[in-house]
């Protein structure tokens, strides 16, 4: 696993650690096996946004902090100039840009997400989360499966939804894709 991966391990093990929680409850709250959260926490397996947002709403932390390790102090604005948000790449083919991380108490999460091309046949991995996403598309087009339902997006289109159904994207034509993501 690349370094920010294991970075994020490190701060689930010290969460977990400072919150006196042990693994059965933690995997719990992450809808895992003990087994597969110990995965998580050694930095051996990909962590999902899901699986991070799960955290933070069952633990009230916030879900930036988990990402990146910097808490939000801003509590009026706060202005992320472009190409400068705090940005973490959780496997080759993601790369979540935090576009609000400075601002406490958020009420939403807002990323700029680039999806690189996968080989033809991968399949799309599917995520759930508590609440809803909405997905718009800045560049690229990107096929996004929700609930076993398959829908084809460019640049210019946009799509709301319950995030609690499993759901999944991949960038199409063999090139990356850029699409704002804000989960609710």
């Amino acid at each position: 696993m690349n370094e920010e991966i294991k970075q994020i391990a490190e701060r689930l093990k010290g969460l977990r650690d400072a919150l006196e929680i042990s693994v059965e409850e933690m995997a719990g709250a992450c809808q895992v096996s003990p087994e597969e959260y110990l995965a998580l926490e050694s930095g051996t397996a990909d962590i999902s946004v899901s699986i991070l947002h799960k955290i933070s709403q069952a633990y009230r932390v916030e879900l930036t902090t988990l990402m990146f390790g910097d808490e939000p102090k801003m509590s009026a604005y706060f202005v992320t100039r472009e190409g400068k948000g705090i940005s973490v790449e959780r496997t080759k083919a993601y790369k979540y840009q935090s576009l609000a991380a400075g601002f406490s108490k958020r009420r939403a999460d807002p990323f700029m997400v680039t999806v690189h091309p996968k080989p033809e046949g991968e399949p799309v991995y599917l995520n759930t989360h508590s609440g809803q996403e909405y997905n718009y598309v800045v560049s690229g087009r990107m096929q996004i499966r929700i609930n076993g339902k398959d829908f084809i997006l460019e640049a210019g289109d946009s799509i709301y939804f319950n995030s609690e159904l499993p759901h999944g994207m991949k960038a199409l034509d063999d090139e990356e894709v850029k699409f704002l993501a804000v989960i609710l």
